[in-house]
């Protein structure tokens, strides 16, 4: 795509305008100033002697469960549909965002019963990086982000752990057989990450002003990411102490698959753990949460709950709602303006999940397949948007 907008100082600015919120400096999540230290694993490199390891042969059709009712009952229903509770004796974690302040991030009353119908459930969050460029946040330090999930109600649901309050803790990223375009080697999440053996992924899909779109992907990847690691991944493997060394929009969007792919990957295949994935269609703006203070009014009418054990399949179909929601040519042209698509397709590419899915309705009883294996492209259909 041409024109893409990179992640510049100038984009930096742009963001910083309409961020408001408790100046912080960029400091260590232990309360030092610099990057997090990263434990290392003997002194050597986790890649050392370590073969390619193949992605897994995606299903034939991924399923999606969907309803309509954004409600705690309509959350607890699609996370039943996935029929895969916690096995007795896991160590069970809820990643979602805490949110800027006056920010659409999900709120506590939504979805305290859920969370707390699990057993011994924890919230778990990591800092922000972009507090390093002059972004007013509460969630760049560690101090400050405790006080602000104090305030967002999300304390008095569950514990809630900042898992890179510590250190990164730096987990490998296995290269896919016959995919040529690859940035990274390592990536640098949470030292608490390794904690948890069961993991529900909460996300609230919207859009975003870096990546065009904020989803199930997303929150593996930037959301699981220390600020070590969220640097590295925007940077596309290039710095750990600035967001701002930037390699280009395309690089960024296939880091983030990556670095979801890497936390999927030590999950389930080096722990033997479960993770899946909820989206909450519901104040449907085309910034993200990260955002403070936002004036925005969504667009676009709350659309649903969905759920899947296959995030490249749930992003998916959230992308393809919003195609066919009235309201939608802002949103459509943001992640078209960042190529939001890519960090899916790519995705499907490494073996993260399938853009083939079948949604059911649990609302109907009905099931729907993917609309269309390849979709025209987000600038063909945001002109037929403006059109209508």
């Amino acid at each position: 795509m041409k024109n893409i907008a990179r992640f510049t100082v100038a984009t930096a600015a742009s963001m910083l305008s309409i961020a408001v919120g408790v100046a912080v400096s960029y400091v260590a999540c232990d309360g030092g100033a610099g990057v997090l230290p990263t434990e290392r694993a003997s002194g050597k490199n986790l890649l050392e002697g370590e073969a390619y390891r193949p992605a897994p042969a995606a299903a034939e059709s991924s399923i999606v469960y969907f309803t309509k009712d954004v409600s705690r009952t309509g959350l607890k229903a699609v996370y039943d549909a996935l029929n895969l509770p916690p096995p007795a004796g896991a160590k069970t974690a809820v990643k979602l965002s805490t949110g800027e302040d006056g920010s659409n991030y999900l709120r506590d009353t939504l979805i305290k019963d859920f969370i707390q119908s699990l057993p011994g459930a924890h919230i778990v969050e990591c800092n922000v990086a972009y507090a390093s460029i002059g972004m007013t946040s509460r969630r760049g330090r560690t101090d400050l982000h405790k006080q602000l999930i104090i305030d967002h109600g999300f304390a008095a649901i569950a514990p809630t752990i900042i898992m890179d309050s510590a250190r990164s803790l730096p987990i490998p990223v296995y290269r896919t057989p016959g995919v040529t375009t690859h940035h990274l080697d390592t990536n640098y999440v949470g030292e608490a990450f390794k904690d948890y053996d069961y993991y529900v992924i909460l996300s609230h899909f919207k859009g975003h002003g870096i990546a065009g779109l904020g989803g199930a992907i997303k929150n593996i990847s930037i959301g699981i990411a220390s600020i070590e690691g969220k640097n590295w991944i925007h940077t596309a493997g290039k710095s750990r102490t600035s967001i701002l060394d930037d390699r280009g929009q395309n690089p960024f969007q296939e880091s983030m698959a990556e670095a979801g792919k890497s936390v999927v990957d030590y999950l389930k295949k080096d722990r033997d753990g479960q993770i899946l994935y909820i989206n909450v269609m519901n104040n449907i703006s085309i910034d993200c949460d990260c955002i403070a203070n936002s004036k925005e009014t969504p667009q676009i009418k709350d659309i649903g709950i969905l759920a899947s054990t296959d995030p490249v399949a749930l992003d998916w179909a959230c992308v393809e709602l919003v195609k066919n929601a009235a309201g939608n040519a802002d949103l459509m042209n943001r992640i078209s303006q960042k190529n939001g698509e890519l960090m899916i397709r790519h995705g499907e590419k490494i073996g993260l999940g399938s853009l083939t899915y079948k949604r059911i309705d649990l609302d109907n009883a009905t099931s729907v397949k993917t609309p269309e294996r390849v979709s025209p492209s987000m600038a063909a259909m945001s002109e037929l948007a403006k059109s209508k």
